[in-house]
């Protein structure tokens, strides 16, 4: 250090960077010491010399350091040098922390002495270094706080210095500090705390915004570390100055804070995370109320900025708003965060914001003071509404890398995944149980509610459930909730008009809609059938079915029954059956007789394309509904009625077969209940479930009785039954392929050349299904037709015909020489033939 010293005198001097880095490296290797106590204890023999080296060390160093600083006199300068110094000021050992102090006065002392004063833009970190020689005034060490409030003295003289020069006033430094020494006071080992709120109140004049924001930094600094690491009296004298030096600087210079509020609760809740004890915790916390107490908004507004999902440091910090005195005003908190929970969880440009997440993390947070509790009650409805339509724009979000991972998690464990509408759903759940409605959150966990409400597809029905068991539990606020609602339901996107309407549909079977205006009721409801969005024309159909409840609603519903109904088109099958449920209870109250059956026939006709659906329950529900509503039909049978019947006859026979015994159980009794409308007369192993293999006779007699009946739909049939067979399902391709082979010899009479091809390439491109099954009948119904086409020697063209068996001769042999004379002209059936047996031999 000596020999670096004098190296500083020699050009070119050090940069900025290599400087600190010295200044770290020499300090730590000299504070990092053992104390000299611990030294000579251990060599009792060398302990006058091991007192002469530490004390000659100790010069050294901070000869360095002054010399560092003449090297370079500038603000960055010495900065550079105290900053290194700062972190050992806080140390658990008193012979550091006194190592610390002493050198931090070392170089005050010497930039006071030595130079003129030179800093027109203001002393470097002064709120952080006045902060730290504060703390180390109440140090238990009375040496300690002896030498920091000198320190203090010394800064405060620097600071008066740069004062008076720049008002050009002439002053004798020494007789300045002096003067400065007995203004301050003298150390008072006894109540140290008397000196830390002197100096406090006297630094006023030089302390702007960030330096206030430094000084608060610095005052939680000293609540690091255990009480067990530092003694149990000093953590305690710790505490206390630091709890003095918060509750002072807030007091006297909140105002000034202002601007750099978010700075604060930035250093607060990366401070927290260093902070164990309970009491320091409480004391490091101070600010946030105290603030929060002049300066709500922004509080606020800072603590949302707190990284996602909240651990323990930041709910803490929410929780602290309300649980200490000063308290803020809890009406205004909630209001403001009400007005984060309206806002939309991305920007302008279509960035995700997680403000409304972090609102409702903080509405969490408040429902876990029972303080708060009542002020809720006050905008109960509003919350949950809004919480509701978060719900729905948080589906599928992902939100910016604010990431909190738990301090207490295990290295080793993998962070679990957040979801943000999980949790926004679970702040709903919370809001419930804290509001009294724990049979509502119960029933939504029985009904699988709080899923629901998470998925894109389903939302509608989670809100709807549980404003259905809030009117079954009579819920005290829905009255509140339903005037509410009215406004709500015109604005916003369609997220939000989707869930408001959704729980607004529900509360129309409250008795307290009579007194609404009709236009808010039926009026709506009758406007949302024409809407785009099919989810609005399910819930318009949902509330048009609870308003018929009404016997004076009950004529103007039934009015609207064909638009109802012409509403499910196009539509998907999951919406289309919760919308036909609904108005299953139109249809029972409707007049049979005076009823138009062209309402039924289209309700059958979007019924129909939903048979083959993927979904098990969608084609099911489908099957059972179409049922329900043949049942609903009364002969004369109408040509529309009896078109729309006809077509579902093979779909039935197809789906029976697919081996779903719920599904098969479904299509028998609707094709029973048809058949019985129509008077058909089906082979009695049409209503069986049991399988077509090996029972191709079967399915032969059932398409001979289709074709023969119903000749006229015969092309209908033999298109629906190619479009089965590319169903993703294999079962159904399988016996869709079975059906073709029976069908088409059937149709020999009616059969054509386009079609004939068209069955040629669909059986031609099974033969190459994934499923072995599929292949294997679609080769035998590719035999089958081929044979049964020369067995029964289909009409030709002009007249011909052609009698050869293929059975008899084995071999497919369709060339000119084999053929009689009469023969011997190429038909279009010939040729058919011809090319697809060849392409069977290939």
């Amino acid at each position: 250090m000596e020999t670096l010293t004098q190296l500083s005198h020699i050009q070119p001097a050090l940069g900025r960077q290599e400087r600190s880095e010295l200044v770290n490296t020499c300090v730590r290797s000299v504070f990092s010491l053992p104390s000299v106590q611990a030294m000579q204890e251990k060599d009792e023999a060398k302990a006058e010399a091991l007192q002469t080296l530490y004390r000659h060390t100790l010069e050294a160093l901070q000869t360095l350091l002054n010399a560092l600083f003449v090297e370079d006199p500038t603000p960055a300068g010495l900065k550079s040098i105290l900053e290194p110094l700062g972190p050992w000021m806080n140390s658990g050992k008193a012979h550091e922390r006194a190592r610390a102090v002493k050198s931090n006065v070392s170089v005050l002392n010497h930039t006071l002495l030595t130079l003129p004063f030179f800093m027109t833009s203001g002393f470097p970190a002064l709120g952080l270094l006045l902060g730290r020689l504060i703390l180390r005034i109440g140090d238990p060490d009375e040496e300690i706080g002896r030498e920091a409030l000198d320190g203090i003295t010394i800064l405060y003289t620097i600071l008066e210095l740069q004062k008076r020069s720049r008002d050009k006033e002439e002053t004798n430094k020494e007789e300045l500090y002096e003067s400065n020494k007995r203004f301050l006071g003298p150390y008072n080992p006894v109540s140290p705390c008397q000196n830390i709120l002197r100096v406090i109140a006297e630094f006023g004049d030089f302390l702007g915004p960030q330096q206030v924001k430094d000084l608060l930094l610095a005052a939680l600094e000293g609540l690091k570390g255990s009480s067990e690491a530092r003694g149990k009296d000093s953590g305690e004298m710790m505490q206390l100055a630091s709890e003095v030096t918060l509750s002072s600087v807030l007091e006297w210079y909140r105002h000034r804070v202002l601007e750099v509020i978010p700075e604060i609760m930035q250093g607060i809740y990366a401070q927290l995370n260093h902070i164990q004890e309970p009491r320091a915790r409480e004391v490091a916390l101070l600010p946030v109320s105290l603030l929060a107490s002049s300066f709500m908004t922004e509080v606020v507004v800072a603590l949302l900025k707190c990284p996602l999902p909240l651990d323990s440091n930041g709910a803490e910090m929410w929780r602290q708003l309300t649980l200490r005195k000063p308290s803020c005003d809890v009406r205004d908190l909630l209001d403001l965060l009400l007005s984060s929970l309206k806002e939309k969880p991305f920007t302008k440009k279509g960035r995700a914001s997680i403000v409304p997440l972090a609102a409702a993390s903080g509405l969490c947070e408040l429902l876990s003071v029972n303080s708060c509790v009542g002020r809720v009650r006050r905008i109960y409805p509003q919350l949950l509404l809004a919480l509701l339509i978060q719900v729905h724009y948080h589906i599928g979000l992902h939100l910016p890398s604010r990431m909190a991972f738990r301090k207490d998690a295990e290295k080793d464990t993998q962070p679990s995944l957040f979801v943000p509408v999980r949790w926004v759903v679970k702040v709903v759940k919370t809001l419930l149980l804290r509001m009294g409605c724990s049979y509502e959150a119960t029933f939504l966990e029985d009904q699988g509610g709080w899923e629901l409400l998470e998925q894109a597809e389903n939302h509608h029905r989670g809100v709807s459930l549980l404003a259905r068991a809030m009117v079954h539990y009579s819920c005290q606020e829905l009255c509140r909730i339903l005037y509410l609602l009215i406004p709500l339901l015109e604005r916003g996107d369609e997220k939000h008009k989707i869930t408001a309407t959704a729980f607004y549909v529900e509360l129309l079977q409250m008795e307290q809609v009579r007194r609404i205006p009709e236009e808010y009721s039926l009026g709506r409801m009758a406007e949302g059938l024409n809407h785009q969005d099919p989810i609005m024309k399910v819930l318009s159909i949902r509330g048009l079915v609870i308003l018929a409840r009404r016997t004076e609603k009950t004529a103007k519903v039934q009015a609207l029954l064909p638009s109802m109904v012409k509403g499910l088109k196009s539509m998907d099958g999951l919406l289309v059956v919760e919308a036909a449920h609904n108005l299953k209870t139109i249809f029972k109250g409707q007049d049979r007789k005076l009823t138009d059956s062209s309402v039924y026939v289209e309700m059958l006709q979007i019924l129909l394309p939903h048979f083959s659906d993927s979904r098990e329950d969608v084609r099911s529900s489908c099957i059972n509904l179409y049922g329900k509503v043949v049942q609903k039909l009364r002969s004369p049978c109408t040509p529309a009625m009896e078109e729309q019947l006809i077509s579902t006859l093979v779909p039935l026979l197809l789906i029976m077969q697919e081996g779903n015994a719920k599904v098969s159980q479904k299509c028998i009794k609707t094709l029973f209940r048809c058949s019985c409308l129509m008077e058909w007369e089906l082979p009695k192993r049409a209503y069986s479930r049991k399988s077509w293999d090996n029972q191709q006779q079967t399915v032969a007699k059932i398409c001979k009785y289709l074709v023969t009946t119903h000749q006229d739909s015969a092309f209908t049939f033999l298109s629906q039954s190619l479009e089965y067979a590319k169903n993703s399902r294999a079962s159904l391709r399988k016996y869709s392929v079975m059906f073709i082979g029976s069908l088409v010899p059937c149709m020999e009479s009616i059969m054509t050349k386009d079609r004939l091809n068209e069955v040629k390439v669909a059986l031609e491109n099974l033969r190459h299904d994934p499923e072995a099954s599929v292949c294997i009948y679609a080769a035998q119904a590719q035999d089958h037709i081929l044979a049964s086409c020369w067995r029964n020697s289909w009409p030709l063209p002009h007249g011909d015909s052609w009698g050869c068996d293929p059975a008899t001769m084995h071999r497919w042999s369709p060339s000119c020489e084999n053929l009689p004379t009469s023969h011997q002209r190429r038909s279009w059936i010939m040729q058919a033939l011809g090319s697809w047996k060849m392409s069977l031999k290939q």
